[in-house]
């Protein structure tokens, strides 16, 4: 392992199989708590990889809780957080919106990173129960369009670096590989990352976990969601290729909005936020899911551009379609409990 760490520290990229043999250590208990602080550091300094990010998730998703097949054209639009920006719960949100215009959301989220109140948050205040068996998370996904995998309960080889990363107190590669390593073989995905140097190299990874068509998007100031403050940045991966766009709200029929606009609070509040949304009443939180949902509709495929993508989640949300998934989810996720 010494020559592996030794070419970090020097600032030089891992390849995919010195990353897996690192990994494959990590995850048996293998290297201390100082090693991997350190390893964790030294790649935060010299910038992750497409092929350093794959070597770990391929590890990581190996030892995941083993999901059944699940539904054709399934998808997630989980973010890797460590943006402080404080929002409410806009991923989460839109994924109702996403299930409500019929894709089968594979949710992935964990509690607060960087917020008061984490996507596991915020469902556990609806009633949504966290600890739920692959068995019955495949019933919801089929049955409701979408099911919640709380991530230390599908990766409970998590524990060998749940406590350094707290300590750390930084984003780390751990905060980029979680939205990477859904239980599930995802044929779609949307994915907000605070890391707006790396989009390509993330889309890139996210083709080699086997995305038909991916999306990246770092929003205006660092956040990991698109937003009405500034020009969103996109990667996009479709037919073995990495592409890059970029767009502002105005472009899109939407007025522009500081952050302060959307942040959010505790679980209890974010909760009534996204029941706001999900009743479809205007305001700036309802044109953020809009833009993300959007974002979402045009990575699942089902809309050719962003422009259509804002059409299908704007019909999600005047029909009721999506409320009705998070009342159904709520409903026989009681009843299968």
């Amino acid at each position: 392992m010494q020559p592996l760490f030794e070419k970090v520290y020097q600032g030089q990229n891992l390849t995919t199989n010195e990353m897996i043999q690192i990994s494959s250590n990590i995850f048996e208990g293998k290297l201390s708590d100082t090693q991997i602080s350190a390893l964790l550091i030294a790649l935060k300094l010299k910038g992750v990889t497409s092929e350093e990010l794959t070597g770990l998730a391929t590890i990581m998703q190996g030892k995941a809780e083993k999901m059944l097949t699940p539904p054709k054209g399934v998808m997630d639009n989980c973010g890797t957080g460590g943006d402080h920006s404080n929002s409410f719960n806009i991923s989460t949100t839109a994924a109702f919106v996403l299930a409500g215009g019929g894709i089968p959301m594979a949710k992935h989220g964990n509690r607060s990173v960087s917020s008061r109140s984490g996507s596991a948050d915020v469902l556990e205040s609806l009633g949504i129960s966290l600890t739920v068996s692959p068995e019955k998370i495949d019933y919801l996904l089929r049955e409701v369009g979408i099911a919640f995998l709380f991530s230390p309960a599908m990766h409970p080889a998590m524990k060998y670096v749940m406590g350094i990363r707290r300590d750390l107190a930084t984003p780390t590669i751990f905060n980029l590989i979680g939205p990477i390593i859904n239980p599930y073989r995802l044929d779609n995905q949307l994915m907000g990352t605070f890391a707006g140097d790396s989009i390509s190299e993330t889309a890139e990874t996210l083709g080699k976990m086997g995305r038909k068509k991916a999306i990246v998007v770092h929003g205006a100031h660092g956040m990991d969601e698109a937003n009405l403050a500034g020009t969103t940045n996109c990667a996009v991966y479709q037919d073995g290729k990495v592409s890059n766009f970029s767009f502002t709200p105005e472009e899109y029929g939407f007025e522009r909005a500081p952050l302060s606009a959307i942040v959010g609070g505790e679980a209890q509040q974010n909760r009534d936020i996204l029941l706001s949304v999900l009743q479809n009443e205007a305001s700036v939180y309802y044109d953020t899911v809009l833009l993300n949902a959007g974002l979402g509709f045009l990575a699942s495929g089902k809309a050719a551009s962003l422009e259509a993508g804002i059409m299908e989640a704007k019909q999600s949300l005047k029909s009721g379609a999506a409320m009705d998934c998070l009342q159904k989810l709520i409903r026989e996720q009681r009843a299968v409990a």
